[in-house]
C-alpha cells in the first residue's frame, strides 16, 4: 500500500521520467538486457535513494528484470511528489512524501523494509542500519545490498569493522564509473545549479569556501572557479590540502575562511564542519549551504537555538539574525543543496552511477550465497562494461592492446 502525496500528480512525474530515460542510454541498454534475462525474477528489492526522475527510471529498469520493487526516498526534502505518484500509478509500492517529518520518514523506511527484501539499495545507510536494529529477523532473507554514497560506505565500514554487518554490501560509490564522474562532475554542477537557482545571485567575483577536497569538493571547487569565483578550500587531510594548493586554490583553516567567504558549501561527509563559532565570524549576508548527505555538517541546532531572529528570506532560504547583529542565509535547512534545492545530478552522469547500481544488484543476484558479510568492491568487469557502454553511446572508439603488448606488459623483463 503506497503512501504518496497525490496520485493525480502522476502525469507530470511520467514526463520527467521519460525525459531522463531519453538521456540515460547505458541504463536503457541494461534495461533491455534485464527484460530478456529476468535476473531478479522472484526477488524483492527495497530501495531508498533520493526519489526523483533518474531514481524512478532505475526502479523501472530493476522492475524490467523481474524485481518486485518497494521504494522510498533517502531525504525528506529531495522527494519529488509527482515522480513518486508516477511510480505508484504504475503499480509500484512507493512510500515517500516531500517535506515529511523525520518520524514519517522513518515510517516510510519501515514500510519498505517490513516486506522482507532480498536485495537492498541504499543511499546513506539508513535502510541497512534500520534492518539491523529493528528488523533483525528479516536479515536471513537478504542476499546483499548496494550503497550509493561516501557517507553510507563510512557507516558500512564502521559496522564491518565492529563485526555487526550481517550481509554483503557492494560499495557502488567506490566504483570508478561512479565517484570519478558522479562525485566530481555531477556534484560539481548540481551544487551550483541548486545554489544559483535558489538565490538568483551571481557567483563571479565572490569568495566561495568549499569545506573538503575529496572528489565532491574537487568538483564543487572546479565549477566555482569556472563561474568566476575566488575559491578557498578547507581541509584536515594534508595530502588533499596540498592537492588543492597545486590545483590553484587558497587553503586555510575554517576559522580564517569564515571571515572571508561570501558563499559556503560543506561537502565532507562529517559533522560540525560549520559551527556556531564560524557562523558568528561570517560577513553580513553570507550564504551557507551543505552538499553532504546528512544535515549535520552545519550546526543547525545551535543556529536555531542562538539566533536572535529567523525568517524565510526567499523560498528555500532561511535568514538568521545573529547576536552580533549580522544576518546570514542558509539554503534548504542545511540539507544537501543539490537535491533539496535542485534536481540533483545531470541525467547523463547518473546514467553511469545507476548503471553501476543496477549491475551491482545483478552481481548479488548471480552470486547469491557465495559472498561473505562485509563491504564488497564492485567487480572491475562491471566498471569496464559500464565505461564501454557509455563510450559507445557517445560515439567514441578507443584502441585495444595487441597480443604482443599484452605479453610485454605481463613479462618480468
Amino acid at each position: 500500500m503506497s503512501t504518496i502525496k497525490d496520485i493525480s500528480l502522476a502525469p507530470s512525474g511520467e514526463r520527467k521520467i521519460r525525459w531522463v530515460e531519453a538521456h540515460m542510454p547505458v541504463l536503457r541498454d541494461i534495461g533491455r538486457d534485464f527484460a530478456r534475462s529476468k535476473p531478479f525474477a522472484g526477488l524483492k528489492i527495497t530501495l531508498s535513494v533520493h526519489l526523483e526522475a533518474k531514481t524512478a527510471y532505475l526502479c523501472r529498469v530493476l522492475e524490467m528484470g523481474g524485481a518486485e520493487m518497494h521504494v522510498t526516498g533517502s531525504n525528506p526534502l529531495s522527494t519529488q511528489d509527482d515522480v513518486a505518484a508516477a511510480l505508484a500509478a504504475g503499480g509500484m509500492d512507493v512510500n515517500a512524501v516531500y517535506g515529511c517529518t523525520m518520524e514519517e520518514y522513518a515510517e516510510h523506511l519501515r514500510a519498505v523494509l517490513s516486506i522482507g527484501p532480498n536485495i537492498i539499495i541504499d543511499d546513506g545507510g539508513d535502510l541497512v542500519h534500520l534492518i539491523h536494529t529493528e528488523f533483525p529477523e528479516l536479515i536471513e532473507n537478504v542476499i546483499g545490498g548496494c550503497e550509493e554514497t561516501t557517507t553510507g560506505i563510512h557507516r558500512l565500514r564502521a559496522m564491518a569493522n565492529a563485526g555487526t554487518l550481517r550481509f554483503p554490501m557492494v560499495m557502488v560509490n567506490d566504483a570508478d564509473c561512479k565517484h570519478l564522474f558522479d562525485n566530481r562532475y555531477g556534484t560539481g554542477q548540481s551544487v551550483w545549479d541548486g545554489i544559483m537557482r535558489t538565490t538568483n545571485l551571481v557567483v563571479a567575483g565572490k569568495y566561495v569556501v568549499v569545506n573538503g577536497y575529496g572528489w565532491c569538493g574537487k568538483g564543487v571547487s572546479m565549477r566555482a572557479k569556472g563561474l568566476g569565483a575566488k575559491v578557498i578550500v578547507t581541509e584536515v587531510d594534508p595530502v588533499r590540502a596540498l592537492e588543492a594548493v597545486m590545483d590553484g586554490f587558497e587553503v586555510m583553516p575554517m576559522s580564517d575562511a569564515a571571515k572571508v567567504g561570501d558563499i559556503f558549501c560543506s561537502v565532507t561527509g562529517c559533522r560540525d564542519i560549520i559551527t556556531m563559532e564560524h557562523l558568528l565570524l561570517m560577513k553580513e549576508g553570507a550564504i551557507v549551504s551543505n552538499a553532504g548527505h546528512f544535515n549535520v555538517e552545519i550546526d543547525m541546532a545551535a543556529l536555531d537555538a542562538e539566533c536572535v531572529e529567523k525568517w524565510e528570506a526567499r523560498h528555500n532560504i532561511d535568514a538568521y539574525k545573529l547576536s552580533n547583529g549580522r544576518t546570514i542565509y542558509v539554503i534548504a535547512q542545511g540539507r544537501l543543496v543539490n537535491l533539496a534545492a535542485g534536481d540533483g545530478h545531470p541525467a547523463e552522469i547518473m546514467d553511469m552511477s545507476f548503471a553501476i547500481q543496477a549491475m551491482g544488484a545483478y552481481y548479488l543476484a548471480q552470486t547469491r550465497g557465495t559472498l561473505k558479510p562485509g563491504v564488497v568492491p564492485v567487480p572491475k568487469e562491471i566498471d569496464l562494461d559500464v565505461a564501454r557502454r557509455k563510450l559507445a553511446s557517445m560515439g567514441v572508439s578507443i584502441d585495444s592492446l595487441t597480443d604482443v603488448q599484452i605479453d610485454y606488459l605481463n613479462s618480468e623483463g
